[in-house]
């Protein structure tokens, strides 16, 4: 978010007092998201021989929890980098996986491309969800008008929601998650906020929805909670047990698997590349290429000197900007002028709006905690 502050930026990654407002420094200048990735390093990665041998005793389990199932984990796939390489991971680990998609209208044609190719070539099986057009058209247009930048809330909410209901219908203890902390380390809370909170998500919906809510996927606190502890069901950040290294990553899942590359961090979707790219930095002054290039920072995956050169750089191509402008604005039905009556609302957060927050961060806490003490998988 834009920032009244005197201009200060780290000295280690490019986090700085324009990409995140309430950024701290030390007296070395570094700031509190590289302070959080050294402290948290060590609960959230384990890596070497002691990651492969942790991982050996994981899919044990996994794969004793699974005897007698057709299916012993679950794996989400969107068509990225990280989802992908989950896909030929747990494929190379001997794992029985179930791919679940989510198809909400936004697919790239390469996305689709990546995700047949990939599959068939591995031999994973794919249950696909297709959301109810009318019902996320008018999500996402909602809280486009409640003015946050939290405007891919409403499919990552749906994600998880299809990967635990998947899970607990099937009777499967363990979800394959594409999270890794390694390049995906970054929180900044008012870049993105409610994943997991359905309270604001309802209050965004009841605010300014136009239709009710009759088949859209969701979830609330406590059915999270019935799952973990009723279920036992496990979601595991498979990529946090290895060296994750993205561009070597890259290299196999083309090289392997025949995959493609779409130009930018979760452009599989023309949604995420339009908000993230077009929208985020014009209305909220937020380029989460801040947080995505810090991330390869602290990984040893990029020098600052590099990152600061990409940054120089528009988003995604200006002429393709303007394409998924129309695209976009069509698709959700703003016609005329409505989606420049959006750009210009005054900015708001989750904060203006019911919301869980502090909650949501003493679970995510306590799931810190566990995985520190080794009672939580990684």
């Amino acid at each position: 978010m834009r920032s009244n502050r005197a201009y200060q930026a780290c000295t280690r990654c490019i986090m700085d007092t324009t990409a995140d407002s309430s950024i701290t420094f030390n007296a070395t200048g570094v700031c509190h998201h590289c302070r959080r990735y050294d402290e948290m390093w060590s609960t959230r990665v384990i890596r070497g021989e002691a990651g492969k041998a942790a991982l050996d005793t994981l899919v044990s389990k996994i794969k004793a929890a699974g005897v007698g199932k057709e299916y012993d984990c679950i794996i989400g796939v969107s068509g990225g980098v990280d989802s992908t390489y989950v896909a030929y991971l747990v494929k190379k680990l001997g794992l029985r996986p179930l791919a679940v998609h989510l198809d909400n209208g936004w697919n790239s044609e390469l996305a689709v491309k990546n995700i047949e190719r990939v599959l068939n070539t591995l031999g994973i099986d794919l249950f696909t969800y297709v959301i109810d057009w009318e019902e996320f058209r008018d999500l996402q247009v909602a809280f486009l008008k409640a003015s946050t930048p939290d405007g891919e809330i409403p499919s990552d909410h749906a994600i998880f929601s299809v990967l635990w209901r998947e899970a607990a219908s099937r009777g499967i203890k363990y979800i394959i998650s594409g999270m890794n902390f390694t390049t995906e380390s970054i929180y900044v809370p008012e870049w993105a906020y409610g994943h997991s909170d359905w309270r604001y998500i309802k209050d965004v919906h009841k605010k300014f929805g136009g239709q009710r809510i009759r088949t859209y996927p969701h979830f609330s606190l406590l059915y999270l909670l019935y799952v973990n502890l009723f279920h036992r069901i496990r979601t595991v950040s498979i990529l946090n047990y290895i060296d994750y290294d993205k561009n070597e990553v890259m290299r196999v899942l083309t090289e392997v698997l025949g995959w493609q590359y779409y130009g930018g961090k979760h452009h599989e979707s023309v949604y995420t590349r339009f908000y993230q790219g077009y929208f985020l930095p014009k209305k909220f002054g937020i380029d989460k290429r801040f947080g995505h290039l810090s991330d390869l920072i602290n990984a040893g995956q990029m020098t600052r000197e590099a990152a600061l050169r990409e940054m120089q750089l528009p988003p995604y191509p200006e002429t393709q900007q303007a394409e998924d402008l129309e695209y976009v604005s069509k698709k959700l039905g703003l016609k005329g002028g409505a989606f420049n009556e959006i750009m210009a609302l005054p900015c708001k957060t989750f904060r203006d709006y019911k919301n869980s927050f502090d909650l949501v961060n003493s679970l995510k806490s306590i799931a810190n905690r566990l995985r520190g003490m080794g009672l939580y998988p990684k």
